[in-house]
């Protein structure tokens, strides 16, 4: 299992505290500029299938997932917002080329005359699930191959410790 880089001369020992300061120097700023360059090199990895697969975006299968686990697949656009995984930037935009490829659609809320839904189509189901075995066996090679079970288990514990949200559910 790869380890972290050693500490450099002079940069702060490693106490676990979490009150600890940092400086350039910091040892463990390793561990955060390795989960940021391998988040971005994964995500690069999964465009890039879906891409050479002529399947939607990673963002627009992002907004499809949000809206396909959504109660009767529909949310509010700062619902929406709250919900991607991905990057909010443009996220308007998005929806709006969504629903001109008739994936999505808005739909007004009854109860609210200002409100605005914006909901799965079957088209977007469609997509979905046409996108869904390449993005997932690009999951699985990526990284769920590349782990064992209980450094799977390990990275779930360390990431749910770090996610500012509720749990989710774990199918």
């Amino acid at each position: 299992m790869p380890t972290l880089p050693e500490p450099m001369p002079g940069a702060d020992p490693p106490t676990g505290a979490a009150t600890v300061p940092l400086s350039p120097a910091d040892w463990r700023l390793g561990a955060w500029r390795n989960f940021l360059r391998t988040h971005a090199h994964l995500l690069r990895m999964l465009e890039q299938d879906l891409q050479t697969h002529h399947k939607i975006s990673i963002g627009s299968y992002d907004v499809l997932v949000q809206l396909a686990e959504a109660p009767a697949g529909r949310l509010r656009m700062s619902e929406l917002a709250e919900a991607v995984l991905l990057s909010r930037s443009g996220l308007t935009r998005l929806v709006d080329r969504l629903q001109k490829d008739g994936l999505v659609e808005r739909q007004p809320d009854r109860f609210d005359a200002r409100g605005l839904f914006t909901v799965l189509t079957e088209k977007g189901r469609d997509a979905l699930r046409d996108a869904s075995t390449v993005h997932l066996a690009g999951v699985s090679r990526l990284v769920l191959d590349r782990l064992s079970e209980p450094e799977l288990v390990q990275l779930s514990e360390l990431m749910r410790r770090l996610d500012p949200l509720p749990e989710i559910p774990e199918s």
